[in-house]
């Protein structure tokens, strides 16, 4: 699993993100305004969309899990696969 650097703050997100929602209205369709947007703030089409979908669903606007439940359940499943590997280091050590 590669880990990947995040480019953009969150605050130029939450821009990007606002100025999509704002403006799609005046261009041909929300692709257009993503296209655009994206080209002027220097990130791929791509990477725009799925910033304006994560928002959508945190807001209740879209369903999906949103990101603090998205969070929380990585952390959970890390802590699980930790207690798990503790479990078989104890189970080999007492056999």
């Amino acid at each position: 699993m590669s880990k990947t650097t995040n480019k953009f703050s969150p605050e130029v997100r939450e821009r990007a993100v606002r100025m999509v929602l704002d403006n799609e209205g005046q261009h041909g369709s929300r692709w257009q305004a993503i296209t655009s947007i994206a080209a002027k703030i220097g990130c791929s089409a791509n990477t725009l969309n799925d910033w304006v979908k994560k928002a959508e669903i945190d807001s209740g606007k879209r369903s999906g899990v949103p990101s603090e439940m998205a969070e929380r359940m990585k952390a959970l499943e890390r802590e699980n696969r930790e207690l798990r590997q503790a479990n078989e280091i104890l189970r080999k050590a007492s056999a």
